[in-house]
């Protein structure tokens, strides 16, 4: 029997939403999903559907409240990780004037980022904040493509919400940010805690469009009547104002003391640090998150197709496996595929794969950056293609990880989240590649979810403070190096490195003749 004061947290991703309920030690009893695609209008051109979020939002909470059996009357609190730099305008009635919007991955804004830099220094504003994605993916710059492109949109503009943040409006009436969010937006000072105005002026947008600043654990209302009914639920819930997903997951991954570190594994991947102050380098660009905890920096480092690109691999190279996980033949065909890695020794008999399938992250070389199989012989057999797909996905990430180190980090061992953390065999890879301890937890999937729970229960003075996440966090295994496999995988990444090298100048000439 599930315990009265439960929390709904919600984790809205650019794949689908997730509704999962917590009680108020952490721990998640169900949860539910729902799917939404991407639209690509333009190779530029990233949208989605911001009603289509809120509509996941209602049908996972009916679902979840369903399959848990859980009273209405039990759910004290509702708290949202929301997907970044989110562009949704809103007339002053609140009504959306564009039925689709700009996701983070859109970068359609290339010119006016163009014209912002020629009044703005790119060193001083990425120093500032911390904005390390390619430019043109920030709010702001989206902002002025909307003033530029389509000007009586703009005109009728009375606020530009983030993702979490429409979806909160249509939950409470009330249209807020909180500062994790807004630290996307392009004109945020990380040190200050606060939109810059010089920023602002640069881009000539109208400063009476951003949303007011609230922390992320704030209690910004309660459900309205309409939106209670919509959910299943009672007035009487209120709503956290919740965060960004990288600093919701942050949080998630026990990211609560200075110097703390995860990777997130999924389809997107990446190295964050949580400290007392931004980790921001001119010539290595980490990407900088305010966290939701006040006066803490989550930095990053990341490749764009981790997950992804071994999805490809299974789609192209794998379709029987995929057949024989539809018929029941086989539970799992990312397992059936580790199996047959196993057989292909370290170093994939001299075999690499690069998975820069999705251009390249502000790591590399370039930004044309090209992924693909290097090295590809007659002999070459399948078991060896996958192996060198997860072993090339995680030479990448142990660059980035060293990328991280030079900054001044010091990482002495890493705690898996996401989907590619499920599989021991890429954890051992990992351990081993990295030299490094691996350490995977209940948690899972869930960090980001329990991020957003997290912040309900400390807003609601549930939590003296977030150290209950630690507690939520049951050990699944441990994994330790070898450090005999250590040596055979470093010889191997520094060809990966090289080959990356010449990926990057290829994609730079692939572009030009495009």
């Amino acid at each position: 029997m599930l315990k009265k004061d439960m929390i709904i947290s919600y984790d809205l991703g650019t794949g689908g939403i997730k509704a999962s309920l917590f009680d108020l030690s952490g721990q998640s009893h169900c949860d539910t999903f729902s799917q939404y695609d991407v639209v690509y209008t333009g190779s530029d051109h990233h949208e989605q559907s911001p009603d289509v979020w809120f509509e996941g939002i209602c049908s996972t909470t009916r679902l979840l409240l369903e399959k848990s059996g859980i009273s209405p009357s039990d759910i004290v609190a509702l708290s949202i990780s929301g997907h970044s730099l989110g562009v949704v305008p809103v007339d002053k009635d609140g009504k959306l004037l564009r039925s689709m919007t700009p996701i983070w991955s859109d970068t359609r804004s290339k010119q006016q980022t163009k014209a912002f830099f020629e009044k703005i220094p790119y060193s001083e504003w990425y120093t500032k904040t911390g904005n390390g994605f390619p430019a043109e993916c920030y709010a702001v710059f989206k902002i002025m493509w909307y003033r530029d492109n389509e000007p009586e949109l703009y005109a009728k503009t009375y606020k530009i919400l983030g993702s979490k943040d429409y979806c909160n409006y249509r939950l409470t009436g009330k249209m807020l940010t909180d500062h994790s969010y807004a630290s996307g937006s392009g004109v945020y000072d990380l040190l200050k805690n606060s939109y810059d105005e010089d920023y602002i002026r640069a881009s000539g947008m109208r400063r009476d469009l951003l949303p007011e600043l609230v922390h992320a654990h704030d209690v910004i209302g309660h459900l309205t009547p309409e939106a209670a009914q919509m959910l299943g639920l009672t007035t009487d819930v209120k709503v956290v104002s919740g965060g960004v997903d990288n600093s919701c997951m942050a949080l998630g991954a026990r990211g609560i003391e200075n110097g703390r570190a995860y990777i997130s594994l999924g389809s997107s991947s990446w190295i964050a640090v949580v400290s007392d102050a931004p980790l921001v380098d001119v010539q290595k660009k980490p990407f900088v998150f305010a966290h939701v905890i006040d006066k803490m920096y989550a930095s990053a480092t990341s490749i764009f197709a981790a997950g992804s690109s071994f999805r490809w691999i299974r789609d192209v190279l794998c379709s029987d496996l995929v057949g024989k996980e539809k018929t029941g033949e086989l539970a799992d065909a990312y397992v059936a595929m580790n199996d047959l890695a196993a057989q292909s020794p370290i170093g994939s008999n001299h075999l690499q794969f690069n998975p820069s399938l999705a251009g390249g992250a502000m790591i590399e070389q370039s930004k044309n950056i090209v992924g693909g199989f290097v090295g590809l012989q007659l002999s070459h057999t399948r078991n060896d293609m996958i192996r060198a797909a997860l072993e090339g996905i995680t030479y990448n990430l142990w660059y980035a990880m060293t990328v991280l180190q030079s900054c001044g980090v010091s990482i002495s061992e890493l705690l898996m989240v996401g989907g590619g953390a499920k599989s021991p065999y890429w954890r051992q890879m990992f351990a081993d590649i990295f030299d490094m301890k691996m350490i995977k937890t209940i948690v899972d999937q869930n960090a980001a979810s329990l991020g957003a729970a997290a912040l309900a229960a400390y807003g609601l003075k549930l939590w003296d403070d977030y150290t209950p996440i630690d507690k939520a966090h049951k050990l699944q295994s441990v994994e330790q190096p070898n450090k005999n496999n250590t040596g055979l995988y470093r010889s191997h990444y520094n060809l990966s490195r090289y080959i990356a090298g010449w990926l990057a100048e290829t994609g730079d000439k692939i572009a030009l003749s495009r």
